[in-house]
């Protein structure tokens, strides 16, 4: 059932993509009402109007598409916790993050993007990574390669000696252990910034716009689609553990991806360090 979707249907998942962006994201766009957003678990952790009605459009339609699989989306798990246990069962599994970079939707910033990724067992078989307000539109699927508005990504490597650019986890949303964590990363030879939306950043390694990124967080609708996105143009993952970021189990915090294999060890080392 899963090969026959990913032959013929793949269409129609970045059809209701365009859709739900169309029908509940881009009308709120710089247009919300202050009773249309509210905080979550903290002043930095914003929830819209949009992203609720956006989620509700895409779970309608994704398991519709495919009968049978169920959604863990960013505010279904917000509600109700238990959903995440979706990922560990056996049917296939959306993974969906509405508005990716709520902050800057609200802010008036094009700098946000709407993740979908399709999961079995823990495998990501298929992703899609769409910023309407910048017509971009990324698309993955398992050993097929990766592809930004129909051409191909393809990731490549860093420049021998130059400075390696790492995009890291915004410090609003880091512990003070996380912090000291990602400050081994402040070391010569590579420079660190603070990560916007994480499924642009994503898409900025897979097109090789970005050497690195750090995270600290392990929520799937923030990284599955572009996991697979950096995957399927060349790059690589790994926790400080050594091993790859699964989106069905607990991993080691925090994981580097980066454009390259060589480049993900680096940055990966350099984590993990103790001294």
């Amino acid at each position: 059932m899963i090969d026959d979707f990913l032959t013929h249907r793949l269409g129609a998942v970045e059809e209701a993509v365009h859709e739900a962006a169309a029908a509940e994201i881009m009308p709120r766009f710089r247009k919300l009402a202050d009773h249309e957003v509210e905080s979550k678990a903290g002043a930095h952790d914003l929830v819209t109007v949009a992203d609720r009605l956006a989620e509700e459009y895409l779970t309608a339609e994704l398991t519709g598409l495919l009968p049978g699989s169920v959604v863990v989306g960013e505010e279904a798990v917000h509600a109700d916790p238990a959903v995440y246990g979706a990922l560990r069962g056996s049917v296939p599994v959306w993974i969906v993050d509405p508005v990716d970079g709520t902050r800057q939707f609200v802010h008036g910033d094009p700098a946000f993007c709407t993740l979908v990724a399709l999961a079995h067992h823990g495998e990501l078989l298929a992703s899609w990574t769409y910023a309407p307000a910048l017509g971009e539109f990324a698309t993955a699927v398992r050993g097929e390669g990766a592809y930004l508005n129909g051409r191909r990504l393809v990731s490549g490597s860093p420049e021998s000696g130059s400075e390696l650019r790492v995009a890291i986890t915004h410090p609003d949303y880091t512990s003070p252990e996380e912090k000291a964590v990602l400050a081994r990363l402040e070391v010569p030879g590579v420079r660190p910034r603070y990560c916007g939306a994480a499924g642009l950043e994503y898409l900025r390694v897979a097109r090789g716009d970005m050497d690195a990124l750090a995270f600290s967080w392990p929520a799937a609708w923030d990284h599955a689609a572009g996991l697979l996105l950096v995957a399927e143009a060349g790059g690589a993952h790994y926790t400080v553990s050594g091993a790859p970021f699964w989106v069905d189990r607990d991993n080691a915090l925090p994981f580097a991806i980066a454009r390259d294999d060589a480049t993900a060890i680096r940055v990966r080392d350099l984590l993990a360090a103790t001294t």
